[in-house]
């Protein structure tokens, strides 16, 4: 019997991201299931009171509706700080976590602190601006290096809105080593000039239940390299 596959959307997105993923992976024969993160179903609104505990309690919740264990879950870049605190909550409902670029949950550190001291105090000056949402992107920005048709990246930068701000702030909260979650992370090929992938990352190599795959894409294989992205999810479905 398949695994269920709960997709968790990145930054600025909602479950439309997923869509020709979730298609593929229906057609497979896979239960695929795609969320919206509080806060991401539409630009307006005030999302003070979303903050990191918001998203992972929304995919406790969802876990808990849908009665789902064993499940693999399947974050994008923002959404592993909460894939890996969701399987270290609830251990007998996610059987294996998925990072697609993602970044990595560190007890008591937040997800800006994977960024330069310089940039990470950009970064919430911006939100401050923005009434407390993390602005978006332009098109260029989408499209540089990543992959993306002109039209692609015009399609994700209309429909992105600004994520709340706390959620990438705020820190993660973990119970046992990341290293002991069984997990896999997939490295998107053209998000990394010259082959660079951050050290937290590659340190994971070294624990027994972790796999990497890497895919020629970029940051958004969801978009760019659909069928390839569920070919892979398929097979770590199968396998695990």
């Amino acid at each position: 019997m398949n695994k269920p596959i709960v997709l968790i959307p990145g930054p600025w997105t909602g479950a439309w991201i997923w869509e020709p993923v979730t298609r593929g992976l229906r057609r497979l024969g896979h239960r695929a299931l795609p969320v919206t993160l509080s806060g991401l179903g539409s630009a307006d609104g005030d999302v003070s009171a979303v903050g990191l505990g918001t998203h992972v309690d929304d995919v406790l919740g969802f876990l808990a509706a849908e009665d789902l264990t064993g499940a693999v879950l399947v974050a994008h870049s923002y959404s592993g700080i909460v894939a890996g605190q969701v399987a270290d909550r609830a251990p007998e409902r996610v059987a294996h976590t998925v990072f697609v670029e993602g970044f990595l949950p560190h007890d008591g550190r937040s997800m800006l602190h994977a960024f330069p001291e310089r940039l990470r105090a950009d970064e919430l000056r911006l939100i401050e601006d923005n009434r407390g949402r993390w602005p978006a992107p332009d098109p260029s920005v989408v499209a540089d290096g990543q992959d993306l048709s002109p039209r692609q990246a015009r399609w994700l930068a209309e429909r992105f809105v600004g994520h709340p701000g706390r959620t990438i702030a705020e820190p993660a909260v973990l119970t046992r080593p990341l290293a002991q979650q069984r997990a896999t992370y997939v490295i998107c090929e053209r998000e990394h000039f010259g082959g660079r992938v951050s050290a937290d990352v590659t340190a994971l190599r070294a624990a027994p239940s972790w796999t990497f795959h890497t895919i020629d894409a970029g940051h958004w294989p969801m978009v760019s390299a659909p069928g390839r992205l569920v070919d892979l999810l398929a097979g770590i479905a199968a396998a695990d």
